[in-house]
């Protein structure tokens, strides 16, 4: 489990602003489930979607998000587990591979968390953010996931990761506004993995 709690560069929980948000939202809680939910409810509806929002800049480390108030999925997974870890709660990184219209290709990943839960064990979380068509809860142990897996080719992949895939970070430093994201989304070949 270490693995899950540590800090890094993207995962950036012992920066003091993290550090803040994360006791802040844990004050006058012992239960760590409790502790995740408010922090997963914080990230969702708190730091708005780039995307759904068209805000500028894109933001890929946790403190960055943060600051920022804003992130797509892959960023604001990377917030949650920045907060959670802070507050030595195991969190690990999940992908989807999903459509990106509601047709066939071209695919593109998800980004969502999966949380420690010493009652439920793994537990996967996304506070992408909700929207019309979009919803996602905190509801353990039933996930409330923001996509499901529908069409062809779409899949959970089962891995849980204690940090970013590079092409996820790739897609957030590379690119230098929300659009630009957008229109390179990042994805796997089933195979890469």
């Amino acid at each position: 489990m270490h693995k899950f709690l540590e800090s890094s560069e993207y995962i950036d929980w012992h920066h003091p602003l993290v550090v803040a948000w994360a006791q802040q939202l844990s004050a006058d809680l012992s239960c760590k489930t409790q502790i995740a939910e408010k922090c997963f409810y914080f990230v969702r509806d708190q730091i708005k979607h780039s995307w759904d929002y068209r805000l500028n800049p894109v933001t890929c480390k946790a403190s960055d998000v943060l600051a920022q108030g804003t992130g797509y999925c892959y960023a604001k997974s990377h917030l949650l587990a920045a907060l959670l870890r802070a507050n030595s709660i195991p969190t690990g990184l999940c992908y989807q591979r999903l459509t990106i219209s509601d047709e066939q290709p071209p695919f593109c990943l998800h980004g969502l968390n999966a949380i420690y839960l010493e009652d439920f064990g793994w537990y996967r979380a996304d506070a992408r953010g909700n929207k019309p068509g979009v919803t996602a809860e905190f509801c353990p142990p039933q996930e409330q996931l923001a996509f499901n897996i529908v069409e062809s080719g779409e899949k959970d992949l089962p891995e849980i990761w204690s940090e970013p895939l590079k092409v996820v970070i790739d897609a957030l430093t590379y690119n230098q506004d929300y659009q630009q994201v957008a229109d390179n989304l990042p994805d796997v070949r089933l195979l890469d993995l």
